[in-house]
């Protein structure tokens, strides 16, 4: 039988070698092959995309390692990689600092073997403690494991009140008081007002705030697939925010905060209607409610809504300590830092923040 010359061609590309290279921070045209295969991977998701890398670098001044696998020209894979230092949590190998998702998004077998097999190199290379990689699934039953976290989503229903109608029975009714009291809400074209209601929320909780210019390079990086909604009163006063990523047919609130009288008024409850109304009708298909830690309030309020925990797999590989890192609450030094920023004036947090909070990814 003849072979053809397409046929030809296949075969040459199968048997072709899997290279693994490193995304360069000025080569828009390796950027663009990238968030092309993320954009149609099912693996993938929004913290795959290659502009992660320069707010990374740019924001936060971490290395970036973004490595990707190609055979004969095609991408099979990617891992974007940072390297967080830190004097109180050491020095480590994160996919990906920032994020809740990450690990390899591929679509075979060889390049995830591939990749991972790289990571543990170039972890080795820089000396790190430890590599951590926050997989959505399992993929070594081998390796440590942080279960410390859970991720919420739900398919959202084509129709807007049937959304509502899913929300239980105690929930919805404080999403339909935040509307008797005359809560609307508005997209904001810059961070300003998000940012004055996060930074005060996160200092009540003893957590130093993100700085502003990570907001602004979100906005920069990502434009309309990165959105800032603002709850106001009937005055016009902002009560509550939140900023999302959307990716595909998802949307994922990820940073939120609120003014104390928000609660009274219900506005943190009408802030995820509205964002989950207008997600409806903007035709998208699911609602991620992102990453909470097991037993804590944002965990609860999540169920409240009727959304169901599904474990992540955050796996590691250790070199240098015994055991996985605990940057989270159930650390001493972290509480120790908790209370002491609840005390610290807001200004000066706010000052001290960007410096603490680069640390912590």
């Amino acid at each position: 039988m003849k072979t053809t010359t397409e046929e030809v061609a296949s075969l040459a590309a199968v048997s072709a070698p899997l290279d693994i290279r490193r995304l360069s921070s000025d080569d828009r045209a390796a950027a663009g092959r990238w968030d092309a295969f993320v954009d149609t991977c099912p693996e993938a998701t929004f913290f795959h995309r290659a502009g992660w890398q320069r707010i990374v670098t740019e924001v936060f001044r971490h290395r970036t390692y973004f490595l990707y696998a190609e055979r004969a020209g095609v991408l099979e894979g990617v891992l974007p990689l940072a390297q967080v230092k830190s004097l109180v949590f050491g020095n480590s190998l994160i996919s990906l600092p920032f994020a809740v998702y990450g690990g390899v998004a591929a679509t075979s077998a060889a390049a995830v073997e591939a990749l991972e097999g790289e990571a543990q190199a170039l972890a080795r290379r820089l000396s790190v403690d430890h590599l951590e990689l926050r997989n959505v699934g399992r993929r070594h039953a081998d390796w440590p494991l942080q279960d410390l976290y859970v991720r919420f989503r739900k398919k959202l229903a084509p129709e807007v009140e049937a959304n509502m109608l899913a929300i239980p029975r105690k929930q919805r009714a404080m999403v339909r008081k935040g509307i008797k009291n005359g809560l609307s809400s508005e997209i904001d074209s810059d961070p300003g007002r998000f940012f004055a209601l996060y930074a005060d929320n996160v200092h009540r909780h003893g957590t130093p705030a993100l700085p502003r210019r990570y907001f602004e390079a979100l906005q920069r990086v990502f434009g309309r697939d990165c959105e800032i909604l603002t709850v106001v009163d009937p005055a016009g006063r902002p009560l509550s925010g939140v900023l999302s990523f959307y990716f595909r047919d998802e949307v994922l609130p990820y940073y939120a905060g609120d003014e104390l009288s928000a609660r009274d008024l219900a506005a943190n409850d009408f802030k995820y209607w509205e964002l989950m109304r207008r997600s409806c009708e903007r035709g998208l298909k699911v609602f991620d409610y992102g990453r909470s830690k097991q037993g804590t309030g944002s965990y609860s309020f999540k169920k409240n809504w009727g959304f169901e925990p599904e474990p992540l797999s955050y796996e590691y590989c250790l070199y240098k300590r015994d055991s996985v890192p605990q940057n989270n609450p159930s650390n001493v030094k972290y509480r120790w830092l908790i209370e002491t920023w609840r005390r610290m004036p807001i200004g000066l947090a706010n000052w001290l923040g960007p410096l603490i909070v680069r640390h912590l990814g």
